[in-house]
């Protein structure tokens, strides 16, 4: 079952990835960006531990093959 995702609320929520990323699994979405249309353009994650950001799609957080919705 997919994660169900609002892309309004993806600010501030948390992931824990299935798969450890460079030893991390846990992030949280630190920046959003919408066009006119309050389409998301751009999303940025970041580690807790480490502090390092990165772009991500989005549409990946759907996947819980992936990401799970919250720190477990």
């Amino acid at each position: 079952m997919p994660n169900k995702l609002n892309p309004k609320k993806l600010l501030n929520s948390k992931w824990t990835a299935v798969n450890s990323i460079h030893k991390q699994k846990h992030f949280l979405i630190v920046d959003v960006e919408y066009d006119e249309d309050q389409l998301v353009i751009d999303c940025q994650i970041q580690a807790i531990m480490t502090k390092v950001t990165s772009a991500i799609d989005w549409r990946e957080l759907k996947d819980t093959n992936i990401w799970l919705q919250g720190w477990k």
